[in-house]
């Protein structure tokens, strides 16, 4: 992965890249650390941390060279210097204006360069996944699936919301799970209208919606998944608020596919929702990028004019909230192929009323 930014220098006005982001520098070294950092120039690459993770680094990162940090950004001077490089593109949108300060002081002579294109290309770096990286997301996504399963066992009226997220937490990270994917979503009856509500002690009630929304991590890639199941019976209202926000998303899938603007997808399920006479209760994008991060680039927004590409791991979970009243959300990962899509989850999305 680090060819893709040596190339980039290639053809930048900037002579090295120094990356200091734990999620990036994570990416191209497939090292996690909290601290370090990774300087490219188009002819190398050094990774330089501390005594924390050195033995750990020389065994790990194959891609470059490895280095024991000592002065930290004199050493980096140092580094720089011996490359040749006159300037030095940083992450504009991920180092703080501490470290910028820090930096352009300390390297002078090295123009530092924080213009945010370096990050541009580094975010469509990483939205194109790999075989291997999808194959990790795919792990993280079935043992996502199979806490699902383990759920429907376990909803029940009197149990809380906290419970509920608890069991789903504990069963991901007792089941392969590194770790969890973000803070897990577990909100029923008229909690389950805040598309990102908290947890809470409200226990589950015959005829409520309960919604969750939650994730594993595998390898350092996460999976993303959303279902709303019912819990007794539920009314026309909701039946038909959840085939709505169903056909939203099929209508979402039909429409995902290489060399079509991320916008046109949102369309295409904000049409089926707003048609349906719902389309004030639809209150965010249809999806996003998934990989090291649990947000990437792409999204599936109306304000995003990207083409979708090969190798696009996103998200597709329209919803309908009514505020007081209760929310629907379905979430599956899509993997854009060149002539469509590929569905990565395979957790059932028909109305289940427990």
């Amino acid at each position: 992965m680090i060819k893709f930014v040596k190339d980039y220098l290639k053809v930048s006005s900037s002579d090295a890249a120094l990356i200091v982001s734990p999620e990036n520098r994570f990416y191209f070294t497939n090292f996690a650390s909290s601290d370090g950092f990774l300087l490219v120039s188009a002819d190398r690459a050094v990774f330089i941390t501390d005594g924390r993770y050195i033995e750990a680094a020389q065994k790990t990162v194959k891609n470059c060279e490895v280095m024991l940090q000592s002065h930290t950004i004199s050493q980096i001077k140092d580094v720089l210097t011996a490359l040749g490089a006159k300037s030095v593109a940083v992450e504009a949108e991920r180092m703080t204006l501490k470290q910028y300060a820090e930096f352009a002081r300390a390297l002078d002579g090295i123009d530092v360069v924080c213009d945010g294109e370096l990050d541009v290309v580094i975010e469509k770096i990483r939205s194109i996944k790999s075989k291997a990286q999808v194959e990790k997301i795919i792990k993280a996504q079935r043992i996502a699936e199979a806490a699902f399963e383990h759920i429907l066992t376990f909803i029940k009226e009197g149990v809380t919301e906290k419970e509920v997220a608890l069991e789903l937490d504990y069963y991901m990270l007792s089941h392969g799970a590194d770790g969890l994917s973000f803070e897990t979503i577990a909100v029923s009856g008229k909690n389950s209208s805040k598309p990102h509500g908290v947890p809470s002690d409200k226990k589950i009630e015959k005829g409520d919606f309960v919604t969750m929304d939650f994730g594993a991590v595998v390898e350092g890639y996460h999976s993303d998944m959303t279902r709303t199941v019912a819990v007794g019976f539920v009314t026309d209202e909701q039946k038909n608020v959840y085939e709505t926000v169903l056909k939203a998303q099929a209508a979402a899938q039909a429409a995902a596919s290489s060399g079509v603007c991320c916008a046109d997808v949102d369309k295409a399920a904000r049409d089926v929702i707003e048609n349906a006479g719902y389309g004030e209760y639809f209150n965010h994008s249809t999806g996003h990028g998934v990989g090291v991060e649990i947000h990437e680039y792409p999204r599936l927004s109306k304000l995003c004019k990207t083409a979708l590409s090969v190798g696009n791991v996103v998200t597709n979970e329209p919803g309908i909230y009514i505020p007081e009243k209760f929310g629907v959300r379905i979430e599956d990962m899509l993997l854009i192929t060149e002539n469509g899509c590929e569905n990565l989850t395979r957790a059932p999305k028909e109305l289940i009323i427990l």
